[in-house]
């Protein structure tokens, strides 16, 4: 998709682009979309990561530290004979 937009950067940041680009040989374009990527990566990993904090209070310290698969198997095995 292409964008036509006109984008006023000041002095500064116009020439660490530039030079940016230079250094990693790449057009302004596809640094600013790598940019843009990472960002975006960035933004989805906190989110993600404030998803399980607001999980991990939900799950009793300690509830699942004696659990025994085995019994566990045993007992559904049981409730599906019934």
């Amino acid at each position: 998709m292409t964008i036509r937009k006109n984008f006023n950067f000041n002095e500064a940041n116009a020439k660490y682009l530039e030079a940016r680009a230079k250094e990693e040989a790449k057009t302004q374009t596809q640094l600013i979309e790598d940019l843009l990527e990472k960002d975006r990566r960035e933004q989805k990993r906190k989110k993600r990561l404030e998803a399980l904090e607001s999980l991990a209070g939900c799950v009793p310290a300690g509830s699942l530290v004696d659990v025994d698969i085995r019994q566990i198997r045993i007992e559904k095995a049981f409730k599906n004979a019934n």
